[in-house]
């Protein structure tokens, strides 16, 4: 099974994201098998100029994917309306997939992701095997990394469960809050030309069945995007089951001045059975994090932003410039009245203690005066 979250532009030189679903008619013409000289192609349409295919390489132990290549057709309205480019659109990305003994089936059953691009790859329940032997299907099975199993937590969240709010009395140890999560590193290419980056810790608030807060893991964290002259938009996966995007525009504040701004956050949670939306909600309300064309932004302290009613976004330790990077290092920084609050309290108090002390040393000077006064009429 496949599916493929797509970011495209509009005619506006706005970017949506759209999802693109395997149709229950599926073909698999230009497939071959392959053999010791020639590789082995699975090549599979569907929709409306839909096409993927992945091509395998043997040695004399192994076989293992080698290239993915898909194409997406802009001109199905139904999955891309509005779309500024039309016709086919291909994305070619190397396959993660590690070599495969011969004779054994790659077996794949939870949730796998590539990233490529504009395009999010999502595979589940893949059963494979290149290469068949004498007409025989293998016995043995070669599962992904995905299905390996572990006792930890999952590879990319720590999870923290929140207890509900009930009528029924709270427990006598409350929970360990959850702690703020590692500030991650992202940065995203045009050609050899850095021209996004962003430092960000990020923690989702989930209210479905029950509270969940998840730190998302920087060291398994991947970054894809677009870059544009007005509009940019950055998508991390988590490697787990978190996909984040986050979209930024440009604004005119005079004739002479431009700032930037986060205009939309997406957020898709997904099973990592079988690949399914969980959850998936989209803001495209925001006026967050504006600061003039050519600097950059930051805010230190806890942000929150309101993605839906289940869903919440919380930042720290957040630097962000999504456009005009130069010499891939941050612009100047405009900072966020939150960390402007802890310039000021000092500020405050000093006046105030500045304050104190020159009424005191007024009256000191006045209750001399008045002392002197009195010795002179005595």
């Amino acid at each position: 099974m496949m599916r493929f979250l797509i970011t495209y532009e509009t005619n506006s030189s706005d970017y949506k994201n759209t999802t693109l679903n395997l149709s229950s008619n599926v073909t698999h013409d230009g497939s071959v098998c392959g053999n010791d000289t020639q590789a082995a192609l699975l090549a599979v349409q569907f929709g409306e100029g839909h096409s993927w295919s992945v091509n395998f390489t043997k040695t004399n132990e192994t076989y293992q994917g080698d290239f993915i290549t898909f194409t997406y057709n802009t001109n199905d309205t139904t999955v891309f309306p509005d779309a500024k480019r039309k016709g086919p659109v291909t994305i070619v990305v190397k396959d993660t997939m590690q070599p495969v003994q011969l004779n054994n089936v790659f077996v794949c059953h939870n949730t796998d992701f590539l990233e490529a691009e504009s395009v999010t790859q999502i595979f589940w329940n893949v059963t494979v095997q290149a290469f068949v032997q004498n007409g025989t299907i293998g016995k043995k099975e070669s599962r992904c990394r995905a299905d390996t199993p572990t006792s930890a937590p999952p590879t990319g969240a720590n999870v923290t469960t929140a207890s509900p709010t009930t009528a029924s009395p709270a427990p006598t140890t409350a929970p360990k809050p959850v702690e703020n999560p590692e500030t991650g590193n992202y940065s995203l290419k045009s050609g050899n030309k850095t021209c996004l980056l962003a430092n960000v810790g990020l923690q989702l608030n989930v209210s479905q069945d029950k509270p969940l807060l998840i730190n998302i893991n920087p060291k398994t964290t991947s970054a894809d995007g677009v870059c544009g002259n007005t509009t940019a938009t950055l998508k991390l996966n988590d490697g787990n089951s978190t996909l984040i995007g986050f979209t930024f525009v440009v604004k005119n504040v005079s004739t002479t001045a431009q700032k930037f701004y986060l205009k939309e956050v997406n957020v898709t949670l997904l099973n990592r059975l079988n690949g399914s939306v969980i959850s998936n909600a989209d803001n495209s309300n925001f006026s967050n994090w504006d600061a003039f064309l050519g600097t950059s932004y930051m805010c230190q302290k806890e942000q929150t932003l309101e993605i839906s009613d289940n869903i919440q976004i919380h930042t720290f330790n957040l630097w962000i410039q999504p456009f005009l990077v130069e010499e891939n290092k941050f612009s100047t920084a405009q900072e966020c009245s939150l960390d402007d609050d802890d310039i000021l309290i000092p500020i405050v108090v000093g006046a105030a203690l500045a304050g104190l002390i020159a009424i005191i040393v007024l009256a000191y000077i006045i209750g001399r005066r008045k002392s002197y006064a009195g010795y002179q009429t005595l």
